[in-house]
């Protein structure tokens, strides 16, 4: 009778590690340990979110490249006196990138120099979603001539991850003893428990119209935001034996 149920058991725990994540190969116990299970368990965590980050950016064309340096310099520094304006502090606004191209004309094919077109681009984090409207708004006012890609995030998300997994051990004990019950057995002791790390996924930015897009347009205010929710997820295995 014992060697049929550890026979049982050890079918069991093969059972469990067919149906774990292919992310990581799945840890059994040492034979010494007896009969013995391996189970994957997942936790959420839905938040809605307390930050965002908006991209700003200006653009400046002219015959010349120092014309266009000079015109891009003009309007940036207008839309960052704009935004400190606001109150936001130094270290909430970052440069993203600055570039100075030329640009031709084809024809005939034949390439013609028609000017030079200087980029200019920053991002601003917004600890108050309720006024992100209120920043684009500000903004495009500025002289920016683009506005866009918000990416609302948790200022606590290391809170978050702890909290998805925590409930992710649970999750993974409570099929654990699922299976051990099934089995006609109970969990003895957890030997291991492992996190499956996967890379991070950056919020899904909200792309927002150019300034040109809008510029016809009459004055409506600060254009509403929906931000939803944000989810943090946790994946992990735990191996436990068995009696």
């Amino acid at each position: 009778m014992m060697m049929h149920r550890r026979a049982f058991a050890a079918m069991l725990l093969v059972a469990g590690s067919l149906h774990a994540s292919p992310v990581a190969a799945q840890p059994t116990p040492p034979a010494s340990e007896g009969p013995g299970v391996v189970t994957t368990g997942e936790g959420v965590v839905k938040l809605a979110p307390d930050r965002v980050w908006v991209s700003i950016a200006a653009e400046s064309r002219a015959r010349t490249a120092r014309e266009a340096q000079k015109s891009n310099v003009e309007a940036m520094s207008a839309v960052l006196a704009r935004m400190k304006s606001l109150g936001f502090p130094p270290d909430a606004i970052r440069t993203t990138g600055y570039d100075l191209q030329p640009e031709f004309d084809y024809v005939n094919g034949r390439q013609t120099l028609r000017g030079y077109v200087a980029r200019n681009g920053i991002e601003v984090r917004v600890d108050d979603i309720t006024i992100a409207g209120d920043v684009l708004e500000a903004a495009v006012g500025s002289g920016a001539t683009s506005v866009g890609g918000l990416r609302f995030d948790l200022k606590d998300r290391a809170g978050a991850e702890r909290e998805a997994l925590r409930k992710a051990v649970a999750d993974a004990r409570g099929r654990a003893d699922a299976a051990a019950a099934g089995a006609g057995l109970r969990v003895e002791r957890v030997i291991r428990i492992e996190e499956l790390r996967t890379p991070p996924i950056d919020p899904r930015p909200m792309m927002m119209a150019r300034q040109s897009m809008v510029a016809g347009a009459p004055e409506t205010g600060a254009p509403p935001l929906n931000p939803g929710e944000i989810e943090v997820r946790a994946t992990v295995t735990m191996t436990a034996t068995l009696k």
